[in-house]
């Protein structure tokens, strides 16, 4: 059974001379140099993980050397064993020594003394094999193992300080290879239901690799809740086995994924990389924020000697090299409420989708949703190219660079522009007469945009896009991006940068942050753990965020804006984008929104959304609408 305080085997150590507790007192280091230089011969092939020349120097190497072989398996380390007395009675000689063994994972060295029983049947002396002599704790048929003896896993907390992985009732559903009768029909049948998520020929190949005919040969772990509306399907089966366990899980199965990660048996590259931390089959964080966090949460395990039988039964503790640590809890900057919420508005997408949430006056992340067919954090890591969001930074360059330019000061707004021969185009080549900034704003003109970022100094767009938070360090616990716009290599690169086109690649985070800022004139790094302290890089004039605001709230009050929509809701402030990619005529297209309510600054990001047509204005309000 999985479970959050787990008793982890690191390895079998068969009964063997070498590891010995402290018996009776010996004489003294010196000794006769025939018996102290086998022993020592011995000891030091044990110490060098040669157990098959250790084995020859004993009294019953066919018993030893298998022994030997599963017990250095079993420590997985090399240790410095040195003979330090010797005392000799004829064709009898009891030698003392002393081990040092850096175990898997121990900061210290389990250090102990020992005795070896030698004897000379012939003219060399050999030691006796003997496992009553090893330690006085075991006897014939038991054997050392050292473990891993895990504390309980420290909680994952939104910022309500309520945890987010409990112990959640689970089954394994598996199948054992002896009691199928058909395979081909039973993995017909098995990767019929969806819920399994597998296919009758991956199904089929796990169980012919199956080394042994009683083994559990896994197809899926769900939750019990998941497990029971199937159960009549698959239960009966033949060959279909399942154990009932408990794993910590979130909420549901998507819930803050995959942004949080999971809790689950450690993998063998893990373990590799863990530098003895881990052993097979230990739990730890896999992925996201419990598999960045882990050695905060997962504290240290305990690393212990036991004796055990044959089947691997603990029998008795025999020493404790090093002691438990418990982990320490982590406090996240996740809303529950809004996270839910957020996890609610995408439920019905079926294509990658996110919703990112933040605290427009500190930057802390409430929510971090992404829809069930996103496999990667879209939300935070993702780099996408902005459309026609990211003319709140051109917008704000134009602010910028010219102080006399007001929402109210008119622009030409023609279907078309052309830049070094290559022509740009509003959405259905809508054309207007001379508007409003704020109108052309709303109205998501491109040309607008185009020709106004044209008549800019080199740079500004760069420059207003960074003030505004583009390309800042963050220190997150994942991996996030932050944007990127490299120097336009063109004048038609340029102007395809003004509607977030060209090379702009942004992150539905970073959107949510300049969208704040914008709206706030507070440029804030985002934070993922509570207790962090706000951190205001900077501060945008007064004058520009008032600028800035009246063009956000145009796209959501002006009757035809593109996130009139949202107006019945009162208060929201964004931008739309429609982000062109790829290669296909006509263009696939991204959609976006980007806006602020109150304190709230969120991102809506759609993959292929306007081709597809999902209105990420639409989500946006099922989002907001629905909030606390």
């Amino acid at each position: 059974m999985i479970s959050r305080t787990s008793r982890r085997p690191i390895g079998a150590v068969a009964v063997t001379v070498l590891l010995a507790s402290t018996l009776a007192a010996c004489t003294g280091s010196s000794g006769p140099p025939a018996e102290r230089t086998a022993a020592q011969k011995f000891l030091d092939a044990v110490g060098a993980g040669d157990a098959t020349t250790a084995g020859a120097l004993t009294s019953s190497p066919a018993t030893a050397t298998p022994a030997l072989k599963a017990d250095l398996a079993g420590l997985g380390a090399k240790g410095t064993l040195h003979v330090s007395g010797v005392h000799t009675s004829g064709s009898r000689s009891t030698v003392d020594f002393t081990a040092a063994w850096t175990l898997p994972g121990a900061t210290a060295p389990w250090r102990y003394t020992g005795q070896l029983g030698l004897s000379r049947p012939a003219k060399a002396w050999q030691v006796v094999w003997n496992p009553a002599e090893i330690h006085p704790g075991l006897v014939e048929g038991t054997h050392l193992q050292v473990a891993h003896v895990a504390p309980p896993r420290a909680a994952l907390n939104t910022r309500d300080g309520r945890p987010v992985f409990a112990d959640t009732p689970v089954v394994a559903i598996g199948i054992e290879p002896k009691l199928v009768k058909d395979l081909p029909a039973l993995a017909r049948t098995l990767a019929a239901v969806p819920q399994l998520q597998s296919t009758a020929a991956e199904i089929t190949t796990a169980v012919k690799a199956a080394a042994h005919p009683t083994d559990f040969v896994p197809v899926i772990t769900l939750r019990r809740s998941v497990y029971l509306p199937i159960r009549a399907t698959i239960h009966d089966l033949d060959g279909t086995v399942f154990r009932d366990e408990t794993q910590l899980l979130p909420p549901s199965a998507h819930w803050g994924q995959p942004l949080l990660g999971a809790v689950g048996p450690a993998t063998a590259e893990l373990v590799q990389k863990s530098q003895g931390r881990l052993a097979a089959g230990d739990d730890t964080g896999l992925g996201g924020l419990q598999q960045a966090l882990e050695s905060r949460l997962a504290g240290r395990a305990a690393i212990v000697v036991d004796a055990v039988n044959d089947v691997g039964t603990t029998l008795k503790t025999l020493a404790t090299v090093q002691p438990a640590e418990p982990g320490t809890p982590v406090t996240l900057t996740l809303d529950r409420a809004t996270q839910q919420t957020a996890e609610n508005a995408l439920a019905s997408i079926k294509q990658p989708a996110t919703i990112v949430a933040v605290q427009r006056s500190t930057g802390r992340i409430l929510a971090d949703a992404n829809s069930a067919a996103t496999t990667y954090d879209l939300g935070l890591s993702a780099a996408l190219p902005a459309g026609s969001t990211f003319k709140i930074a051109t917008w704000a360059a134009a602010f910028t660079a010219d102080p006399t330019l007001t929402p109210a000061s008119t622009v030409a707004c023609p279907a078309t522009t052309t830049v070094d021969g290559r022509r740009f185009e509003n959405e259905n080549r809508f054309s207007y007469p001379p508007i409003p900034i704020s109108a052309a704003f709303g109205y998501s003109c491109n040309t607008s945009a185009i020709n106004e970022v044209m008549t800019l100094p080199a740079g500004a767009l760069r420059a207003s896009a960074t003030a505004l938070g583009l390309g800042a360090s963050w220190a997150l616990p994942v991996t996030s991006f932050p944007g990127s716009l490299p120097v336009p290599a063109s004048q038609t690169e340029r102007a395809a940068d003004a509607i977030g086109q060209g090379r702009v690649l942004v992150s539905p985070l970073l959107m949510a942050l300049m969208a704040g800022a914008a709206s706030s004139g507070l440029v804030v790094t985002p934070s993922l753990e509570a207790g962090v302290a706000p951190k205001v890089s900077s501060r945008l004039p007064t004058s520009l965020v008032a600028k800035m605001t009246a063009l956000m709230k145009a796209t959501v009050e002006l009757p035809g804006g593109t996130g009139h929509g949202l107006a019945d809701l009162g208060g929201v402030e964004g931008k739309t984008g429609t982000a062109e990619y790829g290669t296909a005529t006509p263009p696939r297209s991204h959609a976006w929104f980007a806006g602020v309510r109150g304190d709230l600054a969120f991102a809506v990001f759609v993959y292929d959304g306007a081709s597809a047509k999902i209105s990420p204005v639409k989500l946006s309000h099922a989002f907001l609408a629905a909030l606390p």
